[in-house]
């Protein structure tokens, strides 16, 4: 579990702003800067996968008000990425996609935040072998902007994820730094509702 630990850092290539590639992306860049939202998805090309990352573009604007900054990851390319970018809806692409897409090729992204589906092992004949599935479970991990993370969650690979609960465990966070209040069961941020977020924040 990651909760209160430190977000393990990495750099790796990805594709930003829908279209070009970086070879050396971290999420240090935004430490004393923004909350961040790290999410990790199984397959590019597959049929769950891009629901949620159209979901998390559409809202987009909601999780930028607060500050927070989103990116997602799975074990594909970055070229696998780009190419999936360049792909429309109706054709199960993520085209107009604009966050970061992490490549973790080398999957050890994966492994440390705890969410490869599987596990490496060896056979009778001493032989490398992999039990599972070695691709990226559906993690999400919110981290503050000092790089602790306060929530993480973790789904099956066919179990998508809710959006709005994802920005609602966001402002709990939030509210949680900005009063020193703790958050109830079913709370819901009504100041965040009533005003604008950036006006909430900076009154905070």
């Amino acid at each position: 579990m990651l909760v209160l630990r430190k977000a393990p850092n990495f750099v790796a290539p990805a594709v930003v702003n829908g279209k070009d590639i970086v070879k050396d992306f971290s999420l240090s860049q935004y430490l004393g800067e923004k909350y961040v939202v790290f999410f990790t998805y199984p397959k590019d090309f597959s049929g769950v996968c891009p629901t949620e990352l159209w979901a998390f573009q559409e809202k987009l604007a909601e999780f930028e008000k607060r500050n927070c900054a989103v990116v997602a990851c799975s074990t594909d390319t970055e070229e696998t990425h780009l190419a999936w970018l360049n792909t429309p809806r109706n054709k199960n692409g993520i085209e107009g996609v604009t966050f970061p897409i992490v490549a973790d090729t080398a999957k050890t992204i994966a492994k440390n935040y705890g969410i490869l589906g599987g596990y490496e092992d060896y056979d009778e004949e001493g032989c490398a072998t992999f039990v599972g599935n070695p691709i990226a479970l559906r993690g999400t991990f919110i981290i503050d902007k000092e790089g602790t993370v306060f929530h993480e969650s973790i789904n099956h690979f066919l179990l998508a994820r809710d959006i709005d609960e994802v920005l609602r465990n966001l402002d709990a966070l939030i509210y949680f730094q900005s009063t020193g209040q703790a958050c109830l069961a079913n709370w819901k941020n009504k100041e965040l509702n009533k005003k604008n977020v950036a006006e909430y924040l900076n009154t905070k």
